[in-house]
């Protein structure tokens, strides 16, 4: 702390001697001409277009810059189109002062967004150390937006969790927290939360939830609430619930549609329920009445699975996606957007033909529920593979289970079984699986037989700090049990304590047991 100290005195003398022939001799600072502008608190780069709803608090602030030489070499920041303009500002002559390289390393982020490679490149170049230790040596003088978009952009070049340069950066912040405004806080929990996570920064992600928490009264502007809820709330049920606190029930007459949905997306996201429920989705369905139509078709689609999630979709919100001059326009769709549409779409079906017995239609017709070949191509992640290789032991016959089952639900399986009466194996391929599409086999199963589903759960799966899925996963459970499976969860949690294949081996046998014996205590 000494040390640090000691660098903020000598940054601010350095500073004040740098300064000192522009004062005039009764002791007043003369500015050159034009570049007189307002102080503010922190600065941003303009250049640096970060995504999320929060971001927009934070770009809003303007970059101080008293002095022409600053201005020229932020506008070759902002300017820069290729990572080798911003290295060479390094030994161009150029003095790269307070932010400036700060705001090339946010630059660069920007640049290399989606460049993995040149990232590693970049990692290699002794150049970006020469900058990153530069901002290091400046870090007690950089602003404060600029600060939490530095971090969030070195998290996003990828620097090894060892880094001393990104702890300093980390540690930073950490100092800063109580004078931070809450946009600033609120940005970095949106965009940098997983980061924190993956590189082993959970006690700042801690500590800044906590500050979140305790000066949530601080919120004034009614899109900021909607933002958290959406970004922010599944990292802590004790923050939704002060968010709740704030444009849900009490003023939601005063809240304008697009944030009414933006508010249902945030409750789907981590399964929330407002404490005062049936007022609160009364009032939603009032809302929606005859405007739902009216909404982008997408956020249509988006908001009917909300209420799916929430398990309150009622019969026309229903009516009103699946219909088919609604939703051929999303058949075939080969953007992620609309493909992402489409999923939930099949949700949506699956919802009105596993949870609401009393639906008449319209439905997606059966050519639609042809699982999509991009349902299947995602990479395979260690605990999946360890999964499917632990499995396939058991198994000991290929006939005998299925991975990766893509089910006209929308839903893909990590693995599928049947068991007859006596839990021993039968051949899947055999028998009718009206799950799938087209249905497969011609033997009706045995009386009493089961079929079970392994679902595997991953970190992302879950609200974070807890083991509570989030809404989407509740809802992929919900539509399995109501198809007629037995279910063999299988989190990241437990998987991680197994190390031995006897171990992994036992505990699979042990949870189709459980699935089993609570199928029969019924």
């Amino acid at each position: 702390m000494a040390t640090r100290l000691v660098r903020r005195c000598t940054c601010l003398l350095r500073e004040a001697a740098r300064l000192a022939p522009a004062v005039s001799p009764v002791g007043q600072l003369r500015l050159p001409q034009g570049t007189q502008k307002p102080l503010t608190s922190s600065a941003t780069s303009p250049s640096s277009r970060l995504p999320g709803l929060l971001s927009e608090f934070v770009e809003k602030e303007q970059v101080f810059t008293p002095y022409t030489g600053r201005q020229e070499v932020e506008q070759l920041i902002e300017k820069a189109t290729q990572p080798e303009e911003l290295l060479e500002l390094l030994g161009s002559g150029h003095c790269l002062q307070q932010n400036h390289a700060a705001l090339a390393l946010i630059q660069l982020s920007r640049l290399l967004s989606e460049k993995p490679k040149d990232k590693a490149a970049l990692i290699q170049d002794a150049r970006f150390w020469q900058l990153l230790h530069l901002v290091n040596s400046q870090i007690t003088v950089v602003w404060h937006g600029t600060l939490v978009k530095l971090l969030r952009s070195l998290y996003t070049l990828g620097l090894p969790a060892t880094s001393k340069d990104l702890r300093s950066v980390e540690q930073e912040v950490r100092w800063r927290m109580r004078r931070l405004k809450y946009k600033h806080l609120a940005f970095l929990a949106e965009s940098s939360a997983t980061y924190m996570q993956e590189q082993g920064s959970r006690e700042l992600l801690a500590e800044l939830l906590v500050h979140l928490e305790r000066r949530w009264a601080e919120i004034e502007d009614r899109r900021m609430v909607v933002a958290m809820m959406m970004k922010t709330g599944h990292l802590s049920e004790s923050l939704m619930n002060r968010l709740e606190d704030k444009h849900v029930l009490d003023r939601a007459q005063s809240i304008t549609l697009p944030h009414l949905c933006n508010m249902l997306l945030a409750f789907a996201r981590v399964n929330f329920r407002p404490e005062r429920e049936d007022p609160f989705f009364s009032l939603v369905h009032e809302k929606l009445g005859s405007e739902l139509v009216g909404l982008e078709p997408a956020l249509q689609v988006d908001v009917v699975w909300a209420l799916c999630v929430l398990q309150q979709v009622r019969e026309a919100e229903l009516q009103a996606v699946l219909r088919p001059e609604f939703h051929t326009q999303f058949l075939g769709g080969k953007s992620p957007k609309d493909q992402s549409t489409f999923q939930k779409l099949l949700h949506i079906n699956a919802t009105a033909q596993l949870e609401h017995p009393e639906y008449t239609g319209p439905l997606l017709p059966t050519s639609a529920l042809v699982p999509s070949p991009s349902a299947l191509e995602q990479k395979m992640t260690p605990l999946q593979k360890e999964l499917q290789e632990t499995l396939k032991g058991l198994l000991g016959s290929a006939d005998k289970g299925s991975f990766m089952v893509a089910t006209q639900y929308g839903w893909v399986l990590d693995a599928e079984v049947l068991l007859d009466t006596e839990s021993q194996l039968l051949p899947l391929r055999d028998f009718v699986a009206p799950h799938l599409t087209p249905p497969s086999g011609s033997q009706p199963l045995p009386p009493r037989a089961k079929r079970l589903a392994f679902l595997r759960w991953e970190f992302p799966n879950f609200n974070s700090r807890s083991k509570d899925l989030l809404g989407r996963f509740i809802l992929a459970r919900r539509h399995l049990l109501a198809a007629g499976f037995l279910l063999v969860d299988v989190p990241y949690y437990e998987w991680m304590e197994l190390k031995s294949e006897w171990q992994k081996s036992a505990y699979l046998k042990d949870k189709m047991r459980k699935a089993v014996a609570e199928e029969l205590a019924k």
